[in-house]
């Protein structure tokens, strides 16, 4: 039987064929934003927040002063804070591969630490993300020395033109549930939407909030429908899933926010930024009271990002999980498999 540890000589023979093609795709991003005149960045991992999302879990540390006093740190969720500032301090296009850390995460396609590839467009409509994201995938393929991503019998051709769909028309198609007829602007009226998910035969808590049962519809009923044969955009999700994101003009109830998926497998998560300190405040506390209940904790507001937002122009930005994208360029069966030193 052949040693499973990544380290050895055996192992490491069979996964260096899909390390190499992820350096290679590494190098094809970085020349595809040079050519862009992006500006890379090199974001700190240490910071005061790690952001401020309900269900994202951190690894907290304390940093020790000259004068001996402890104060607590935290390795970051995202690098979105610090890009942000960058953008306040007048950088229009920005990209980084920062490490980002996130806690209670192990599985085939999650790992406590991974590959952040974030990029930003200062006065940008976000929807030229999504091309953004669509070229992003050719380079991983074409890295790898393939035309498809793949996932078990799964592909996804990112050369052909990508689905963009509404998150109001997946949940009606693939669930028969009318999502926006439970949204009262950005609030969730949590009786209707589990009255027509009790209809779609959609199971679920009778503690679950509306939240709660919009991400179980969303991973058993949309998610395994998404990214099958060329890439989907599903986009405008409901202003209540969407604390860093823009109301859309037309209708308060959506968001400018979309998530990027390939084989069913969520790539990327992009945004219409959200710029209003005041309003952006309200929905980190409203979330961090959310937290305190559902966790029994809370993490601090990075004040210098709030602070940064006044001066911050309209953007629009995105993160993509740069793992899993080559995951599903080299067909490998686990994120570990793409990653030079898996975390223990």
């Amino acid at each position: 039987m052949t040693d499973s540890r990544w380290w050895h000589p055996a192992r490491h023979a069979d996964r260096r064929p899909m390390l190499l093609a992820r350096n290679r795709a590494q190098a094809a991003i970085r020349a595809h934003f040079a050519d862009q005149a992006f500006v890379e960045a090199d974001p700190a991992a240490l910071a005061a927040s790690p952001g401020n999302e309900v269900h994202l879990h951190a690894f907290a540390t304390k940093a020790i002063g000259n004068d001996g006093v402890a104060r607590a740190m935290y390795l970051h969720t995202s690098p979105e804070f610090a890009m942000k500032k960058l953008l306040a301090a007048g950088e229009p296009r920005l990209f980084a591969f920062a490490h980002v850390w996130r806690n209670r995460e192990r599985g085939p396609r999650h790992s406590p630490e991974f590959t952040m590839l974030e990029w930003y467009r200062a006065r940008e409509d976000y929807a030229v993300l999504m091309e953004d994201t669509a070229a992003l995938a050719r380079l991983a393929c074409r890295a790898a020395g393939t035309t498809h991503l793949r996932r078990k019998d799964q592909t996804c051709d990112p050369f052909a033109p990508y689905e963009r769909l509404s998150v109001a028309d997946a949940f009606q198609h693939h669930a028969g549930i009318d999502l926006l007829a439970t949204l009262d602007g950005a609030t969730g009226d949590r009786e209707a939407l589990a009255e027509q998910a009790r209809a779609a035969g959609v199971r679920f808590a009778e503690d679950d909030s509306w939240s709660d049962i919009f991400s179980r519809i969303l991973s058993d009923r949309i998610e395994p429908h998404l990214g099958h044969g060329r890439l989907t955009m599903l986009d405008r999700y409901p202003a209540a899933e969407a604390a860093l994101a823009r109301a859309c003009a037309d209708d308060p109830r959506a968001a400018e926010r979309f998530e990027v998926y390939a084989c069913g497998v969520e790539l990327a998560n992009g945004f219409g930024e959200l710029t209003d300190a005041g309003e952006q405040r309200r929905r980190f506390e409203a979330d961090m009271d959310l937290r305190q209940r559902l966790y029994g904790e809370r993490y601090p507001l990075d004040e210098d990002f709030l602070d940064a937002l006044t001066l911050m122009p309209p953007a629009a930005g995105i993160a993509l999980g740069f793992d899993r994208l080559v995951m599903l360029a080299t067909a490998a069966p686990r994120i570990d498999d793409v990653m030079w030193t898996p975390v223990p």
